[in-house]
């Protein structure tokens, strides 16, 4: 007897081992034809899949994000299908669902154009009129080696041959079209009515930069055009927004090919940069962190000691001093514990908050690259909290509150994952179930809703991290708060208890900004270039009319100035509705523009950069309304 347990508490019980779509039935009918699969104690299946035990269990749709991977994964399929018809010599590697769409990376001599792609998305249109269902069917590893080898899929015969040599795999067939494949699908490809192919890009085997380079096709698709439609107008707006692009025209930053990977700011970008760093020093001052600063290079040994050369490696850079091996620090952690240790700490220290702006050095493979959001060298606002094991929970929610603060300032919704155990991971099972238990329940005493997200923490803790949701919906995971029971106790790490006795303090190690580069490159998307006041690296801009207003307009930028308000003065011989263009595409927030009419009154004329205009306004009154948008840090 197999027991279905529903959302609502009510049971569904079956003499044999269902299948999702049975199950499903015998919920409705009118749920089943909605339905693309369902949650199976907490594993997503499709309707193909059998129920072999009792379990919880949950109908999928589409617009579930778990619904969103079995549709977008058949997809992928549907997508290989068209290409083997089209391409019938390519080569096919993986193709999985991803969290906006999917891919499938294939080796092709021919070297796919955008026309290319057009030509796939007709022929999976072509396919999906067909109607075929999706056929599963188990099959030993040797005789999955035979027909892929037969085949010539040798990526195909790489998998497999990675596998256990009593493993029971399972294919999947759409049409023509056979794949080595877990699953899930949908049961039939019909419900795929809007697909649109994205692009085309390199993409390393197993992201192996020795290994073979292969074609990476990126595909979305949905079950109505107008969901695609929504979708395709909201990938313009982002490529509006795109920070690397705005970088370029706003004169923020640069990348170059003598370092590919780590960014060049410049003296707007810096001002952006330091802005927010000094707001966000001045917090952390005020809730009890220290600033520390530590070195970039360290010795190698110390690398081997905290773990990180055994589970991180491979991102590290090394050098050599002294006929000794050093590494340029991945991560801040190690030198935190360093300061720590120095003196002797008693409980009535704990907590002890250091807090660092720390630059890092990790090897990212070039193909990866992207403007400011992946590079190789970049800072974190890391902090470090040494607490009593009785104050985790009050710590936790302290730095919860921190976040909550930060990210209401610049206008992010967000969302929290808990992240436990990965396999790469060090310490004891008590430990790691203490930690995750610990977390748990400060999201829980905080009243905040959260996702499990398993196996994805760190390889000395379990953490929350925090997705920000921005002006267009995108999501961007960004902070992170990470409970760490490993290197206190790796580093001997103690304080002297109430009883006399030396006791391990725990370790919180946060990240609100993440990284500085990111976060900017977030904010510059966010908000499309067009900064709040208090960010913006150019305030002010004093535009007069000719040059016989000079003299005026040379008054206001110093009253302005010593204000303490960032002003240029754009003194160019050009006409002024040239200059007022150029203020705007630099997305200025206001400029004052001087005639005769302000010089004889005394006044300004005022006009923000959305096109509103103010006349015969007096400077003083200006210049304490711009100071209070400053303070408020209001954004409109």
């Amino acid at each position: 007897m197999i027991q279905v347990r529903l959302p609502d508490g009510s049971v569904k019980e079956f003499d044999h081992n269902p299948s999702v779509e049975e199950a499903t039935i015998a919920i409705s009918e009118g749920l089943n034809r909605a339905s693309v699969g369902a949650l199976v104690n907490g594993d997503i299946k499709g309707k193909l899949d059998e129920i072999t035990e009792d379990a919880d269990f949950k109908v999928l749709k589409f617009e579930d994000k778990e619904g969103k991977k079995i549709f977008w994964h058949t997809s992928a399929h549907l997508m290989a299908a068209a290409i083997q018809k089209l391409y019938p010599e390519a080569k096919f590697a993986i193709g999985p669902a991803i969290d906006t769409g999917f891919y499938y990376d294939i080796d092709l001599d021919h070297r796919l154009t955008p026309e290319d792609l057009e030509k796939i998305e007709k022929e999976m249109k072509a396919i999906a009129k067909e109607n075929y269902n999706l056929e599963k069917e188990e099959i030993s590893r040797a005789d999955a080696l035979d027909y892929f080898k037969k085949k010539n899929q040798d990526y195909k015969v790489e998998l497999i041959e990675d596998l256990p040599e009593d493993e029971v795999l399972t294919l999947y067939r759409l049409g023509d079209f056979v794949d080595l494949c877990r699953g899930p699908h949908l049961k039939n490809i019909k419900p795929i009515k809007a697909v649109k192919l994205l692009s085309v890009a390199g993409a390393y085997w197993r992201g192996d930069e020795n290994r073979p380079m292969l074609q990476r096709i990126y595909g979305i698709s949905f079950e109505k055009k107008k969901d695609l439609d929504a979708y395709l107008d909201r990938l313009k707006e982002a490529e509006k927004r795109d920070h690397r692009k705005l970088g370029k025209e706003l004169d923020l930053f640069s990348m170059h090919e003598e370092g590919p990977g780590f960014p060049f700011f410049h003296p707007k970008g810096m001002i952006l940069r330091n802005t927010l760093e000094d707001f966000w020093r001045k917090v952390q001052e005020e809730k009890g962190y220290g600033e520390i600063k530590t070195p970039m290079i360290l010795n190698e040994a110390l690398w081997h000691q905290s773990g990180h050369w055994d589970h991180y490696k491979d991102n590290m850079y090394f050098t050599k001093i002294d006929e000794e091996d050093y590494a340029i620090k991945p991560m801040n952690c190690p030198g935190s514990i360093l300061v720590y240790n120095t003196r002797p700490h008693s409980y009535r220290d704990l907590p002890i908050k250091l807090s660092e702006f720390g630059q890092v050095h990790r090897h990212e493979l070039s193909g990866a690259l992207h403007g400011l959001f992946r590079v190789r060298t970049f800072t974190q606002d890391d902090a470090h909290i040494f607490c009593l094991p009785e104050q985790i929970q009050e710590e936790v929610t302290h730095v919860i509150e921190l976040a909550n603060m930060l990210y209401s300032t610049f206008g992010f919704k967000y969302h929290v994952e808990l992240s436990t155990r990965p396999e790469d991971s060090m310490g004891t099972d008590q430990q790691w179930n203490e930690a995750i238990a610990a977390l748990k329940g400060a999201l829980e005493a905080n009243h905040m809703d959260y996702e499990l997200n398993e196996g994805d923490g760190a390889f000395y803790g379990p953490k929350i991290d925090y997705h920000l949701e921005d002006a267009i919906g995108r999501t961007w995971q960004c902070g992170t708060i990470q409970l760490d029971f490993q290197l206190p106790e790796r580093f001997e790490l103690t304080y002297v208890a109430e009883d006399g006795e030396k006791k391990q303090p725990v370790m919180i190690h946060r990240a609100l900004l993440g990284s500085v580069e990111r976060f900017m490159g977030i904010l510059i998307e966010h908000y499309a270039g067009k900064f709040p006041l208090w960010l913006a690296p150019i305030q002010v801009e004093i535009i007069p009319v000719s040059e016989k207003f000079q003299d005026y307009a040379e008054e206001v930028y110093k009253e302005l100035k010593d204000a303490n308000i960032r002003v240029h003065l754009d003194g160019r011989s050009e006409k002024v509705g040239y200059k007022i263009r150029q203020a705007q595409l630099n997305k200025i927030n206001y400029m004052l523009v001087l005639g005769e009419k302000e010089v004889e009154g005394k006044c300004i004329s005022v006009r923000d950069r959305d096109g509103q205009e103010s006349q015969n306004v007096d400077l003083k009154d200006f210049i304490g309304q711009i100071q209070e948008e400053i303070k408020e840090k209001s954004y409109r």
